[in-house]
């Protein structure tokens, strides 16, 4: 059963893989790019973060989101070390068939940091931010899910990886989401002068 599902993941991202071109190719190493991509990202939500919440509660919430890419990272290692599922860039029979583009190729991927890590982002973001700006998770949530085809597109990760990665993200940023209104409560609840 595992054999079979593991076949029809890599006959997809061969399938996928292949659809690139040279033409697309620096647009996706651009949304690939946690420097770049991630630097934007972060910066817009920082804006929205700083008009809803005033920079005391942004200070809060920054600290909440490091916490959560680093236990989101972190957790994506263990699994990565502990399946040792490697990358279609470094699989025999694979990486003949595939375009690779990729500034480099580490040894396993399952399951995607770029993916678990940007859908955590996303969907923390986008349920501190629901009431004011309903529709920003939406675009946070494609965003997301740009990063995580790039991953695909690059040569990297299978879609199972990526897949795996963005269900992970969902959970974590929930958990997150949780604690940082529970913070912001704390952090903003008015304070009872007894006299």
């Amino acid at each position: 059963m595992l054999d079979h599902i593991l076949e029809y993941d890599t006959e997809l991202f061969l399938y996928l893989n292949n659809l690139g071109s040279e033409t697309w190719d620096n647009l996706w190493l651009l949304i690939t790019n946690k420097l770049i991509f991630g630097s934007l990202y972060g910066v817009l939500l920082l804006y929205f973060f700083y008009k809803k919440f005033g920079l005391k509660s942004v200070i809060l919430l920054v600290v909440v989101a490091a916490l959560m890419l680093t236990f989101t990272d972190q957790v994506t290692n263990i699994f990565k070390r502990g399946f040792e599922r490697t990358r279609p860039c470094r699989t025999e029979g694979v990486m003949e068939s595939m375009r690779f583009i990729a500034v480099r190729c580490g040894l396993y991927g399952f399951f995607s940091g770029h993916a678990s890590n940007s859908m955590a982002v996303s969907v923390f973001g986008g349920l501190l931010l629901r009431p004011q700006h309903k529709k920003l998770i939406y675009v946070l949530l494609s965003i997301s899910l740009l990063v995580a085809y790039s991953r695909i597109y690059v040569g990297v990760h299978y879609p199972l990886d990526v897949c795996c990665g963005l269900l992970f993200g969902v959970i974590s940023g929930i958990l997150f989401y949780k604690l940082a209104s529970y913070l912001l409560l704390l952090l903003n609840r008015p304070k009872i002068n007894i006299n």
